[in-house]
C-alpha cells in the first residue's frame, strides 16, 4: 500500500540524513531549528507570520526557536520599516556564515549519500524524487475562500494576469480595477504560505448557472492534479449555492486547460459573453 511505502521511505531517509541526531549535520542545532535558519536565509526579511505559515508552526513553538537563534546571534527580529505591524526576521553576519555552513554540510551529505549510485541510477532517483516531492506537496495544499483584496488573492491574480499577458499572442489587458461581483466567491490554494492555484465562481446568465472565473495554477504545479482539484472544489461551491450548471470561457492558446475541462466533463457551447479574449466556451451540468 502507498502508506506502507511512504512510511518505509521516511524511516530510511530520516535515518540516513541525520534527522534523528540532536545535532543536525553536526551543526549543534536540531533539525527544526536548522530548517528555520534555512528558511530565513533563503527569504531575506521574511515576516514572522510568513515563516509560521511556511513551516506550519504554532506561534509559541516558532517564538521559542527564534529566541534560540537570536540568543546565538544568528538572526535579528525587528518591525518592518514599511508596516510597523509586521515583524521581519533577517540573518546577522554571524547568521550568514552559519547559513553558508549549513548549506555546505547539506550538500556534502547529499553528495555522499548518492555517490555509490551509477549516473543512470542518480538520474532515476532525481526524477522519482521530483515527482514524489510534487505529489506529496499537492496532497498537503490548502484551499481557502478569500476576498479578492486578500494579499494571497491579489498575488494570485497578479500571476494569473502576467501569465496570460505572456502567453496570448497580442498580450492581455485586464482593464481597470475589479468591479464588485455580487455573489462571487474566490478560492486560493496555498503551499508553504504561497499561492499555487486560484479560481472563483459568480452567478451569471440565470439563477441556475454559475460561471467559473480566473482559473490559474502555478506552472511548477501543473501535472499534480491541482487544477482538477480546484475545479471540483468550485463546482461544489456552485452546487451548494443552488446552481445546477456551470460555464466558463478560455483562450485557444491555453491547450492544457482546455484538455482538463474536457477530461472533467465539460462540453463546448456557443459563445455566451463578449469577452474579447475568449475563443472557447464550455458548460457542465452539475
Amino acid at each position: 500500500m502507498l502508506t506502507d511505502v511512504l512510511r518505509g521511505f521516511n524511516r530510511t531517509y530520516t535515518q540516513r540524513i541525520g534527522v534523528l541526531d540532536e545535532s543536525f549535520l553536526g551543526t549543534g542545532r536540531p533539525l527544526a531549528v536548522s530548517r528555520l535558519l534555512f528558511e530565513i536565509g533563503r527569504s531575506p526579511a521574511a515576516s514572522v507570520r510568513e515563516l509560521r505559515d511556511r513551516l506550519d508552526l504554532d506561534s509559541g513553538h516558532l517564538s521559542r526557536m527564534l529566541r534560540r537563534l537570536e540568543a546565538e546571534g544568528l538572526v535579528a527580529t525587528e518591525p518592518d520599516a514599511h508596516d510597523r505591524r509586521r515583524r521581519v526576521v533577517h540573518l546577522t553576519p554571524t547568521g550568514e556564515k552559519a547559513y553558508d555552513d549549513l548549506e555546505r554540510r547539506s550538500e556534502e551529505r547529499a553528495t555522499d549519500l548518492v555517490a555509490p549510485l551509477t549516473p543512470r541510477q542518480q538520474e532515476r532517483l532525481a526524477e522519482a524524487l521530483r515527482t514524489a516531492d510534487l505529489l506529496v506537496r499537492a496532497a498537503t495544499v490548502r484551499l481557502d475562500e478569500v476576498p479578492t483584496d486578500h494579499p494571497l488573492a491579489r498575488e494570485a491574480t497578479r500571476r494569473y494576469v502576467a501569465e496570460l499577458d505572456a502567453r496570448f499572442p497580442g498580450g492581455f489587458d485586464p482593464g481597470g480595477p475589479d468591479a464588485p461581483e455580487p455573489g462571487a466567491r474566490y478560492v486560493v490554494a496555498t503551499s508553504d504560505g504561497e499561492p499555487v492555484a486560484y479560481g472563483g465562481i459568480r452567478p451569471v446568465l440565470d439563477d441556475e448557472t454559475a460561471e467559473i472565473k480566473r482559473m490559474w495554477v502555478h506552472a511548477d504545479w501543473r501535472g499534480a492534479g491541482l487544477g482538477a482539484r480546484m475545479l471540483r472544489h468550485l463546482e461544489g461551491l456552485a452546487a451548494a449555492q443552488g446552481h445546477r450548471r456551470v460555464v466558463l470561457d478560455t483562450n485557444g492558446t491555453l491547450r492544457e486547460a482546455i484538455a482538463m475541462y474536457e477530461r472533467s466533463g465539460y462540453e463546448r457551447v456557443e459563445r455566451y459573453n463578449d469577452n474579447p479574449y475568449a475563443e472557447a466556451f464550455f458548460a457542465k451540468v452539475l
